[in-house]
């Protein structure tokens, strides 16, 4: 996502309703990045006066991030395909882009698994997904420090860089040798010096305090997950980077929904929440929560037994694998585009300070 510079006043995006009243506040998105602090604060109050109680207890492997997955990650991808999908305008709108990205999903991560080894798709997938979470926060933060074009992808590399070598380092550090992970924090130690050095050599650029604030915000953000990264602290190194590129996502999507659906529901899913007397605020994080719960928990349970009852066989990990796969793919695809100045999304989204 990514936004355009704003006046005093909150700015009218292209179509609202008049009678809508919400914006997108930079100060609110501003305020997500104290997860940065805290968990500083909970990683030093750990190694100085828990004895590692923390470290010990928390997550610190792929496969238990189950819980994190259902709270974190999940259902704000679930969220974007509703968005999508119960918005028949909007499906109309991309549906070329839709089929054609489907096809390329099925042919490079279905048939292209018969040759690629499965390492190589993994790293693949994870620097796409480091680079969907920083170009959404970097993007959104344009907006407001206006860097020139050199300067922003300067920072958005160096950050995507870094955050590439961190996220493998903790989600495959299980099938790397001793050298390979120290191999990994010193280059990724090295991009996150650049990227200080970078951020130092942009900030003349940055001419209000507000924007300031946000170009060292994005900064810490990767470089907070390094250190949290080299002191073995994986479930905070992940939890930083995810609640404040979820969180941001989702305070788009409720601006979103409210300005197109408060007044006059345009959906069957706001028609029901309105017959139901529930405030549009909560529909669709509701929504995405419940049915990220239920798709992660007993989707694949659900799913073996209809495929063992009708044709005898089993398909590992189908739902949470296959299904969530595909729109995790899906979601980093059409988030580049959909919320870009001139979508049809934008018609419903304004930004105030």
């Amino acid at each position: 996502m990514s936004a355009r510079p704003f006046s005093d006043q909150a700015i009218a995006a292209q179509d609202i309703p008049d009678d809508s009243r919400l914006a997108v506040s930079f100060r609110l998105l501003l305020g997500l990045y104290a997860i940065i602090p805290l968990c500083l604060s909970l990683q030093l109050l750990d190694s100085w006066f828990w004895q590692g109680f923390l470290q010990e207890h928390l997550p610190s492997s792929p496969k238990q991030f189950l819980l994190f997955q259902i709270i974190f990650g999940t259902p704000h991808i679930v969220a974007s395909s509703i968005l999508l999908a119960s918005n028949t305008e909007y499906l109309k709108f991309y549906k070329l882009k839709i089929i054609l990205m489907t096809l390329a999903i099925m042919m490079i991560f279905g048939v292209g698994s018969l040759f690629i080894s499965y390492k190589a798709l993994y790293v693949t997938v994870a620097a796409w997904t480091v680079y969907h979470v920083l170009k959404q926060q970097l993007g959104v933060g344009r907006g407001v420090y206006r860097l020139p074009d050199w300067a922003f992808y300067l920072i958005l590399w160096l950050s995507v860089a870094a955050g590439i070598f961190v996220y493998i380092g903790i989600f495959l550090k299980n099938s790397l040798d001793a050298q390979q992970l120290e191999l990994i924090k010193l280059v990724a130690g090295g991009l996150c010096a650049g990227l200080v050095c970078g951020a130092l050599l942009c900030r003349r650029y940055v001419t209000t305090q507000l924007g300031r604030y946000f170009l060292w915000s994005n900064v810490l953000l990767v470089l907070s997950s390094f250190y949290l990264f080299v002191q073995q602290y994986y479930f905070l190194a992940i939890l930083v980077p995810r609640l404040v590129h979820d969180a941001t996502a989702y305070i788009f999507y409720v601006v979103h929904d409210y300005n197109k659906h408060h007044s006059h529901p345009q959906n069957f899913m706001y028609r029901y929440a309105a017959r139901c007397h529930v405030p549009v605020f909560i529909v669709l994080p509701l929504c995405s929560f419940v049915l990220a719960f239920v798709l992660q928990s007993y989707g694949d349970g659900a799913f073996n037994a209809l495929t063992e009852f009708l044709f005898g066989v089993e398909i590992n990990k189908a739902v949470t694998l296959g299904f969530l796969g595909y729109l995790a793919l899906m979601h980093y695809y059409t988030e580049a585009f959909t919320w870009k100045q001139g979508s049809p999304y934008r018609r419903f989204i304004a930004f105030s300070k």
